[in-house]
Order: C-alpha cells, then sequence, then structure tokens
C-alpha cells in the first residue's frame, strides 16, 4: 500500500534561508501531483531528496524571517506556496519562499488560504493564459468547458471563468451538479451520461476552449465539439497528449490540444487571495484531517473522488 509509506517522525525544525519565511503551519492541503510524486511519475528528478516531507500549498502564522525579507513580520498570518521540490507542508513547520508568500486578510480561513495554491493558481493560469479569458468581463464572447468542475481545480475554473464575458459548460459526477450549477456553471452535465460522456453541450454550444481538469479523454471526443479555432487545454497531459499536440502544429490545426504546467506568480496567487476576501472566489471543501491522521487525507486524494479541496490540519 503506497499510503503505508507516509510515516510520521519527529524533524528538526526548519531553519529559512535569505528571502525564506519560517511558518507555523495552520492548514494545508492535498494535491493529486503530491501522491504523483510519491508514486514516482517525477522519478529521477523529484524528489530531489529522502526523507521527503510532500505538500506544497500550506497558511499559517511567520514565526522568523530570513536575511533580504522586507515585507513580512513575526506574528503575520499567511499563506504560501512551498517549492515542489522541497515540499514540507505535512508538518507543524516549514519554511517558504518570500516571492509565493501572501498576507492572509482575516476575512480569509487558515482552510481557504491552504487551499488556492495549485489549484487556483492552474486554474488561472489556463484560463487567462491558455484561453485568452479576461477575469475583467472585457473582450468578446467565449464559449468554455471544464471538465471535471467539481474537483479542486475545477472548482475554482468554473468561478474564475464566470468572472469573464464566458458561457461555461461543465461536467460533474451526478451529485455534484447542483454544487456546480451554483459555483456558476450555466450549462452542467453528468459525464456518464451520453451527451456527458460526449461532452455535447444541452444548448448546441461549440467550444472556444476546454479546461481539461479530468483524466484522459480521447481527441476524437473533443474534436467535433470545438469551435472553429478551438483548443483543449490538458492539465493533466499524458505521452498521446503531446504525441497529437506535435501532430497538430506540424499540420497548422486549427483545432488543437496543448499541455499546460503551471508557473506560480506572486502576483496572481495575490489577485486569487483578494478574491476570496472579496467574497468573489470560495474553496468548496471536501474534508478536514488532524496532521495526526494524514494518510487518511492522502487515501482519500488517491481514490480520486473529492468535491473541493481536502485540508490538513496541525
Amino acid at each position: 500500500c503506497l499510503v503505508c509509506l507516509l510515516q510520521h517522525v519527529e524533524v528538526p525544525v526548519p531553519t529559512p534561508s535569505k528571502d525564506e519565511l519560517l511558518l507555523k503551519l495552520e492548514a494545508a492541503s492535498i494535491n493529486p501531483l503530491d501522491w504523483k510524486l510519491q508514486k514516482g511519475k517525477a522519478r529521477p528528478i523529484l524528489p530531489r531528496k529522502f526523507p521527503f516531507i510532500p505538500g506544497t500549498d500550506v497558511a499559517g502564522v511567520v514565526l522568523e524571517v530570513g536575511t533580504g525579507v522586507g515585507n513580512f513580520k513575526a506574528g503575520d498570518k499567511v499563506v504560501a506556496m512551498l517549492s515542489v521540490g522541497g515540499g514540507g507542508a505535512l508538518a507543524e513547520y516549514a519554511v517558504a519562499k518570500q516571492g509565493l508568500t501572501i498576507l492572509r486578510p482575516t476575512e480569509v480561513s487558515a482552510a481557504e488560504g491552504a487551499a488556492l495554491g495549485i489549484a487556483g493558481l492552474t486554474a488561472h493560469q489556463a484560463l487567462t493564459q491558455a484561453a485568452k479569458v479576461k477575469l475583467d468581463g472585457s473582450g468578446p464572447l467565449k464559449n468554455i468547458l471544464i471538465t471535471a468542475a467539481s474537483g479542486g481545480v475545477g472548482h475554482y475554473a468554473v468561478q474564475l471563468a464566470k468572472l469573464g464575458n464566458t458561457h461555461v459548460t461543465a461536467t460533474c459526477g451526478a451529485r455534484n451538479v447542483d454544487l456546480v450549477k451554483s459555483l456558476g456553471a450555466d450549462e452542467v452535465l453528468d459525464y456518464k451520461t451520453p451527451d456527458g460522456a460526449a461532452l455535447k453541450s444541452p444548448s448546441g454550444q461549440k467550444y472556444d476552449a476546454v479546461i481539461h481538469c479530468a483524466t484522459y479523454i480521447p481527441w476524437s471526443t473533443f474534436e467535433p465539439n470545438l469551435s472553429a479555432k478551438g483548443k483543449v487545454i490538458d492539465l493533466s497531459p499524458v505521452p498521446s497528449t503531446f504525441c497529437t499536440y506535435a501532430m497538430q502544429k506540424l499540420t497548422f490545426s486549427k483545432k488543437h490540444i496543448e499541455p499546460l504546467f503551471m508557473v506560480p506568480k506572486g502576483e496572481n496567487f495575490d489577485f486569487l487571495v483578494k478574491l476570496v476576501k472579496e467574497g468573489k472566489l470560495k474553496t468548496v471543501i471536501d474534508s478536514k484531517h488532524p496532521l495526526s491522521k494524514a494518510e487518511d487525507a492522502w487515501a482519500k486524494s488517491m481514490d480520486g473522488h473529492v468535491t473541493g479541496k481536502i485540508i490538513v490540519e496541525p
């Protein structure tokens, strides 16, 4: 059992280096990336060394700042995204880089802040950079499909998309249809129905962009549902994704698929935290688990039927 490889151990409290902060953690969230690293999906590159404390997304209180840190002080409540290579979220203390640490307003709970990192930033990048949606509501109307819309990335993507001038069709399981509608989706498909499996819009929309948060779906399913220049933004690309992408580049196909790898940026993180503060972006919390039972949270994430985000609290 892979979960059995998680062990609770005592390790020294880390020391912040230049441009780093030592945090006492209040909450962390689990992402599929975490257990994919455990499965060896990024070997031999990541993890860089063992033992490895998994997790990247945290909220906590600043205990100490390293040299070169000018924007934070001891006692500040913050949210942070830790280094993917360094990890450290499933612990009582962690070290975060100043550039990916954001002051947490009182209106944002620790759990809400800890959920944002990878999932929120991935949704933001997919929409604003790949799909070219302007989140201020300007720009032409775009028809957007979001698959696995009740998941971590998906539930943020629905809400962010609706800040722009978009018509959103979303897929999810039957139990989450009402939830996804409440997040703002214009149309919601149960992915187990024939139309849901075929990704067919109930109103006949052709999609300008697909934010593909689900596991593998063949290009042949997407292609007939795309507009003339529609694109599929694949957030979990597999080898066939890259083959299709390369072939479409060679043939100058107007409809195409493109893999996306999120690049975290502090200004985007700050933007998301402000949206939560203003009540324009909410986190759906699937469940909360104590750090002493982190393996239960891990197993639940690996099960693959998570609604929103899983939170671990020390």
